[in-house]
């Protein structure tokens, strides 16, 4: 039977289960990756696995968020992360050495393999024709203990491109058009698979802008085939050998399809405060700008800055912008200085930051109350830069340079006759640098076993969650509406990411940005509920969106639907995701009615559907949890239903 990229993918680690969309099945994991904000947790989830080594061919702990040592809780954590990796047999990258997803492109990133991570963007590796896809942090955690990682099958969504990128547009308006076209939730329970003739134009690096905010459209992975871009790619990285075709059979059909002209986009860019709401920049000219970043997991090859210093370049930026520019890796950086770049972007005034996520997370570069920031990066939440009343737009470098120039949003095509540029096209080097040592090697065994974990004053132990009871009575919290995303569930940012292995303390910020009063109120409670709208828990695949709120007592969520990460986090924590068969029962429910679920167990285990009453109605539900699941929820979590099998 022919086969498309991803259905090849997952034929070659299926362990259990068939390949029907919406069916659970299990996947064996070649690789994961895991970042500071979410990695201390990881790594003490393997503490109470009591854990000797992990059992993938390859897994490596990043530093790329928490990077700003304002205090000791950052630089002990970092600490801890270097000898948990020791302990556990991972590589390790440092701080500075550049955020995860490029840097481990570069170093790991091979055809054919399938890479989980516990951050959101993992997906990515997808531009090298891997099957990488972000989950929560559990999820990695038991991966490297050997497990298999549990998904719903997903449809496999073909996109075909065709045609050739006008100048002015680039790799981030195709995925800005996808956005504009399908918003958020576009691509539930997909894998977006990208094939045609337009892809002879688009670079291993363009792929990767396009994988990374598969994200944002809410898919399961974004996949492109293994060919010569990215042969040529891995020979430029000096990895050539690990270089295998995987192209989509002739005759592969795909569940769903798509067609982009590339020669007909336009620049596009995303306005406060979602991915999703795109427009074309012509649209919004002439709004005033204060602030344009440029760098992220989103636009992170040598390219995409080149492509900003080279418009920049013998030109001031405007009198009243900030130009801030995050090498994503100190691999970049030394391209940047090699190719005479750097002293572009510095000569025109622009401020170089240190390689990280940095203002993608909220982590330093915070703009200035309710002025407008365009960025090249892939999130836009409310308040996520740092700034509570923010006004950040998503666009390409090509955008973010023209409004550098000019101080106001500008339709980069316009800067031929306003300013006399010709469409640069930076002239990339055969090879890039490589830092060979740049990441330390996991040890031995025999020297790892005599590793302690170095736990600072900050590091806590995961809590211990009560399994769910029979009998459910309890308030309703907070009633919300749709879209809600893991950034207003558990802000990050430089307040509250260094608390990120301090349960007890991290809750106190759960929810701030949609209810302040919601910490306390839950606090004094023997339980509650939540209840929300669409797509639930959006953005991010922190795990600590589940386990705060599940510390301060959150027994279960009722929503219309839910983002698959978040989803997935609720049950693995023993919270249980319910949905209204009916989406108009939300709009009755109001805070404080109370939630009472009859007989909890017996209804998980014979179907999907309950009758909870809420108020003084009676409201019909229903879950979406395997058999799998629904023991994880009964027995409090995934961690002590595998306690009990142990």
């Amino acid at each position: 039977m022919p086969r498309t990229v991803a259905q090849k993918l997952i034929a070659d680690h299926l362990v259990e289960g068939s390949m029907e969309p919406g069916s659970e099945i299990g996947l064996t994991v070649d690789q994961t990756l895991t970042q500071d904000a979410t990695g201390t947790m990881v790594m003490l989830e393997l503490e109470a696995m009591d854990l000797d080594r992990v059992r993938t061919e390859l897994s490596v702990q990043y530093v790329d968020h928490n990077l700003l040592q304002t205090d000791e809780k950052n630089p002990d954590d970092h600490l801890f992360l270097q000898s948990a990796a020791q302990r556990f047999g991972l590589w390790y990258s440092k701080a500075g050495n550049g955020v995860s997803h490029p840097v481990h492109q570069a170093h790991f990133g091979r055809p054919g393999v399938t890479l989980i991570g516990s951050d959101s963007h993992t997906c990515a590796a997808g531009a090298l024709g891997m099957l990488a896809i972000g989950v929560g942090g559990l999820e990695v955690a038991m991966a490297m203990a050997g497990q298999p990682l549990y998904v719903s099958m997903p449809e496999v969504w073909g996109v075909e491109l065709t045609g050739e990128l006008p100048d002015w547009v680039s790799a981030k308006d195709v995925i800005l058009e996808m956005l504009r076209r399908h918003g958020v939730k576009g691509g539930l329970n997909r894998i977006i698979e990208y094939h045609g003739p337009g892809l002879d134009q688009l670079t291993a690096m363009d792929r990767h802008v396009i994988a990374n905010m598969g994200a944002e459209l809410g898919a399961t992975a974004s996949v492109f085939p293994a060919d010569d871009a990215v042969r040529e790619y891995l020979e430029a990285v000096g990895r050539g050998d690990d270089f295998t075709r995987l192209v989509a059979d002739e005759d592969a059909t795909y569940d769903q399809t798509e067609h982009i002209d590339l020669s007909a986009l336009e620049p596009l860019i995303a306005k406060p405060s979602s991915p999703g709401n795109v427009v074309p920049v012509a649209e919004v000219e002439d709004e005033d700008v204060t602030q344009v970043v440029v760098g992220s997991s989103a636009n992170p090859g040598l390219r995409d800055f080149a492509v900003v210093a080279e418009i920049l370049q013998g030109r001031q930026g405007a009198a009243g912008v900030s130009v801030d520019i995050n090498p994503t890796s100190r691999e970049v950086l030394a391209d940047l200085i090699t190719g005479g770049w750097l002293t572009s972007l510095v000569s025109s005034g622009a401020r170089i930051h240190q390689s990280g996520c940095m203002g993608c997370i909220g982590m330093g570069q915070a703009p200035a109350s309710g002025r407008n920031s365009l960025r090249t990066m892939p999130r836009n939440f409310p308040g996520r830069s740092g700034t509570e009343e923010d006004a950040v737009w998503l666009c390409s470098p090509e955008t973010a340079a023209a409004a550098a120039l000019t101080g106001r949003i500008t339709d980069p095509r316009t800067l031929a006759d306003s300013h006399g540029i010709s469409y640069p096209r930076p002239t990339m080097p055969e090879r890039y640098s490589t830092i060979d040592d740049m990441l330390l090697a996991p040890l031995p065994q025999e020297e790892a076993e005599q590793v302690e974990l170095v736990k600072g004053p900050n590091i806590s132990s995961l809590p211990e969650f009560a399994p769910i009871a029979d009998h459910v009575e309890v308030p309703t919290l907070l009633v919300m509406g749709d879209d809600v995303s893991t950034d207003e569930i558990m802000p990050a940012g430089s307040q509250v990411l260094p608390f990120r292995s301090n349960i007890p303390r991290i809750a106190e910020f759960s929810f701030v940005r949609v209810d302040e009063t919601y910490p306390e109120r839950a606090k004094g409670g023997e339980g509650h509920v939540v209840v929300a709208g669409e797509n639930y828990g959006q953005g991010s695949s922190r795990e600590h969106a589940v386990i705060a709120p599940r510390y301060l007592g959150l027994v279960a969520v009722i929503a219309k639907s839910f983002a698959r990460i978040h989803w997935q986090n609720l049950a693995n924590f023993g919270v249980l995701p319910l949905e209204f068969d009916d989406p108009s029962d939300h709009d009755g429910i109001s805070v404080d009615d109370v939630v009472v679920l009859e007989g909890v167990h017996e209804a998980l285990r014979a179907g999907r559907g309950l009758t909870a009453t809420i108020g003084d109605r009676e409201v019909a539900v229903h879950h979406r949890l395997s058999d799998r699941q629904v023991e994880m929820v009964l027995a409090g979590g995934r961690i002590p239903l595998t306690a009990q099998a142990l």
